[in-house]
């Protein structure tokens, strides 16, 4: 990377954020790791295939354990990276979970301050008509779920004091923890227990700014990274924002696990990028979807909802992340909860270069914020 385009005063892990972040030029991609055989920076891991059989794996649209391939990266001990290990259709099941069912009420989202309960109640039914006739040449005013930001499940992270709080919480739910169980198991965490979710839906203009995922009460548990849709750039540093970070290229389907002593490094994501086949969708998602209802754990995705899907993901990324808040056993500190605590527009999250501070649409925590743009 040319010393040129860096600032000057600027800490290491924000100059390479602003390099992969910036446009014109665009940046060099060619230092991005990519998780594929015979690369010298990676190391094969063996899973614990005898810990989830391959019936239960298959009921949650995951290849038999033995099939996965993973990986361990140079100088991040305790991270782990998961190639797609989903079959081919399923992962379009986990897509409609979090367009239709996700956001769904009482999760929380982004939306809650701007819309009233009935209207946030149900985004997916006042947008899929519009997103499923929708023509790739027309522009249009922007559906609610293509306003969605973020989702919240389980324990409800607040972004105005970056804490949960024992009651203000929703069900976690059950397929996402059989999926999370699933992964932790594989990856030698029998004791994992889902209990906070936070689901980010990216645009191609959108990035994650610089931060840590710190206000777990428990640390020794691994956090869990499920992407669907478009690639995106992951960077990975150190304990600190003076060590320079990691660029590492997530595709659909890409699994990772922070844990040990890389659950606390500061990351983020500074780049969406299109499939690097140049396909509307990749091609993990370009297969019809599996419609066989065989699995009792998570419901198919019927052709009309794969349309809406389809229509949303060309232009878009999802993520879920999957954190245990409490250690076992452990409980909530007496400092009082903030159910029923109204949300202000600090409880928003992430950036956009093409939407203007203060609207709906675009939300930056303070330690996620607009700094971090070209």
């Amino acid at each position: 990377m040319s010393a040129a385009v860096l600032e000057q005063g600027e800490d290491a892990f924000r100059k390479i954020f602003r390099f992969y972040r910036r446009k014109n030029p665009p940046a060099d991609l060619s230092g991005v790791l990519e998780f594929r055989p015979g690369e010298s920076r990676l190391k094969p891991v063996e899973l614990r295939v005898s810990a989830v059989s391959d019936q239960d794996a298959g009921l949650l649209g995951l290849q038999p354990l033995h099939q996965w391939s993973a990986y361990h990266v140079d100088g991040y001990p305790g991270f782990l990276f998961i190639v797609n290990p989903f079959l081919p259709g399923w992962q379009h099941r986990w897509v409609r979970q979090c367009l239709k069912v996700y956001p769904r009420k009482p999760n929380v989202c982004n939306l809650d301050l701007h819309m009233n309960l009935d209207s946030a109640s149900d985004l997916w039914s006042s947008s899929h008509a519009q997103l499923r006739n929708r023509s790739s040449q027309k522009r249009s005013e922007k559906t609610l779920l293509e306003k969605l930001r973020w989702v919240t499940v389980g324990f409800h992270y607040n972004w105005e004091t970056k804490k949960y709080y024992r009651e203000h919480q929703s069900p976690f739910p059950v397929d996402l923890a059989e999926l999370s169980r699933c992964v932790s198991l594989a990856c030698g965490f029998p004791s994992f227990k889902a209990e906070a979710g936070i689901l980010n839906y990216y645009h191609m203009d959108s990035s994650l700014g610089i931060h840590v995922d710190e206000s777990e009460l428990d640390h020794s548990s691994p956090l869990l990274s499920f992407s669907f849709g478009q690639s995106s750039i992951f960077l990975l540093g150190g304990l600190s924002r003076e060590i320079a970070p990691t660029p590492m290229m997530m595709h659909s389907g890409d699994i990772m696990v922070m844990s040990g002593a890389s659950r606390l490094l500061y990351h983020a994501v500074p780049r969406i990028l299109r499939h690097p086949r140049g396909s509307a969708l990749p091609p993990c998602l370009s297969v019809p979807p599996c419609n066989n209802d065989s699995s009792p754990v998570i419901e198919p995705c019927s052709p009309s909802d794969w349309e809406v899907c389809k229509s949303y993901l060309q232009s878009s990324r999802i993520n879920m992340t999957v954190r245990q808040v409490l250690e076992e056993g452990g409980s909530f500190p007496e400092e009082g909860d903030t159910h029923g605590r109204e949300m202000t527009k600090e409880d928003s999250y992430y950036s956009e270069d093409n939407e203007t501070q203060g609207t709906e649409e675009q939300g930056l925590t303070k330690r996620m914020k607009t700094e971090e743009q070209d």
